[in-house]
């Protein structure tokens, strides 16, 4: 019988574990920067009814982009195609049937799914512009085509443009995820075959699963690869730093950096046996200091890699 206790409850309503203070903080001040933005560009366009309708779905993107930058969904791809897509889909299924709405709406949001899956830009906010195509004012009805452009392809380029200045600021945390310098993968040369279950397999099980997950096959790798070493050795050791090598300490927010083992001095003696590292990424950037091999490891909390 499953006992009903606190952490049952949240795992019943799907409550799962936050995020740091410093992601909130970025996240809120992210969104407020991209809608400000887009709630300008649409009244212009449309109106304020106009803008009341179509902000509200930019507010759904500003969510997955800003909360979620790494997502799979939140990509620009994503972003931009979904939603300029969407528009299309939508525009279509009004000037087919302007007087059967409802069939309209069911059309544009459906058609907009199948479109959104064949053309690999799912993007959840997608389906809201579509609609209101369909259900939006006048003036909306009355851009036709130019619906795609303005407002919709100009409020996707804004909040892409502002997720890409607004987040290089935060190295942890840059977007598009292709921006990151550094990656818990190494390259396939330097892959530890036992950490890493094979791609192939993933794509396989993702595929038997047949649902849309919000994750791609390599973040998936790199979870179970991290998972493995995590119970495997649960910290670091000093034989594990290594001269040319790169390691985080994966704090949160402004203390996350990344250092380069640049030199060392080995020894036998645990208090001679010094390393000079440089920081890379993150808190003091480009500063170099120096310890010993066993005060770096136990600032380690995993070994990252250069992206490809």
């Amino acid at each position: 019988m499953l006992k009903f206790n606190r952490r049952n409850a949240l795992k019943m309503f799907g409550i799962e574990a936050s995020v740091s203070s410093a992601e909130m903080l970025v996240s809120t001040l992210g969104g407020f920067v991209g809608i400000f933005f887009i709630a300008w560009i649409s009244f212009y366009f449309t109106g304020l009814a106009g803008a009341a309708l179509i902000v509200p779905s930019m507010g759904a993107s500003a969510v997955l982009v800003f909360a979620v930058p790494h997502g799979r969904l939140s990509q620009p791809w994503a972003l931009i195609g979904g939603q300029v897509i969407s528009a299309g889909v939508g525009v279509t299924c009004y000037q087919l049937f302007p007087d059967m709405l409802f069939l309209a709406s069911g059309l544009a949001v459906g058609l907009a799914i199948g479109a959104m899956h064949i053309l690999r830009c799912i993007h959840p906010p997608g389906g809201a512009t579509a609609l209101v195509a369909v259900v939006g004012t006048p003036q909306i009805h009355e851009l036709g085509y130019a619906y795609m452009l303005t407002p919709v392809l100009l409020n996707t380029v804004i909040i892409f443009i502002v997720a890409v200045v607004f987040n290089s600021f935060f190295p942890w945390r840059r977007y598009p995820v292709s921006m990151m310098r550094f990656t818990d993968k190494p390259a396939s040369s330097e892959k530890k075959s036992f950490r890493y279950i094979d791609k192939k397999n993933i794509e396989r099980a993702l595929l038997d699963l047949d649902v849309v997950v919000d994750l791609s096959a390599d973040d998936l790798q790199n979870i179970f690869a991290l998972a493995l070493e995590h119970a495997l050795s649960p910290t670091f050791n000093a034989n594990q730093i290594l001269l040319g090598h790169y390691y985080t300490n994966s704090k949160h927010g402004a203390e996350w950096s990344v250092r380069r083992i640049i030199d060392e001095h080995k020894s036998d003696d645990p208090n001679k046996d010094m390393v000079i590292y440089r920081v890379v990424e993150g808190q003091g950037i480009n500063n170099s200091d120096s310890c010993t091999r066993t005060e770096f490891a136990r600032w380690v909390v995993r070994e990252l890699y250069p992206a490809e």
